[in-house]
């Protein structure tokens, strides 16, 4: 048994309530300040790409580079969008959390290339945020610098974790997923 199916104990699972409470609350109080200062039809589109990649980042369990690439690709989506319709940077801080939470993942379970394909991603939409707020604060506002630390402390924690992992011989990282495994 790899730790991509590996049943979640207890502290897995408060890990994954907490991680809930933090997206709800977080996305709640984002939605209330965009509202106030953007109007309601940009808080319901942060929202709603705030929404999915938290589901995904608490569903990474099921299948961890699915969801991992369809979260970076959503966030990537959201940057394409706020560049062209001149909306504020994108990820914002939760929806760049729950990435956080799937590159992370990502890159403590899967084989090597699949990994750096899921950080690389990662670092793409931190460098698309980046480039969203060039034209009003030179790249570095709060979105920008939320993002990169969070991707970075995903990286951090991701390949710190996999090495803990390799030591202790709890999972081989490279049976982590292979397409013929998934099948089975």
């Amino acid at each position: 048994m790899t730790n991509t199916n590996r049943p979640a104990g207890v502290a897995g699972i408060l890990f994954n309530v907490g991680l809930g409470v933090v997206f709800v609350l977080g996305l709640a109080f984002t939605a209330f300040m965009i509202s106030d200062s953007w109007g309601t039809g940009y808080a319901i589109f942060n929202g709603t790409v705030g929404v999915l990649v938290c589901l995904l980042a608490l569903l990474r369990g099921v299948d961890r580079f699915r969801t991992a690439v369809a979260g970076v690709g959503l966030a990537a989506a959201a940057v394409v969008v706020s560049l062209v319709a001149d909306l504020p940077q994108e990820p914002g801080p939760i929806t760049g959390l729950a990435l956080a939470v799937l590159v992370g993942s990502a890159l403590r379970t899967l084989p090597f290339q699949a990994a750096a394909a899921i950080g690389a991603g990662g670092l793409l939409v931190v460098v698309g945020s980046y480039l969203s707020a060039l034209d009003n604060q030179n790249g570095f506002s709060a979105v920008t610098v939320l993002d990169a630390l969070g991707w970075l402390a995903a990286v951090a924690a991701g390949l710190t974790l996999r090495g803990s992992d390799a030591r202790t011989g709890a999972a081989p990282a490279a049976a982590a997923w292979t397409p013929s495994a998934r099948a089975r």
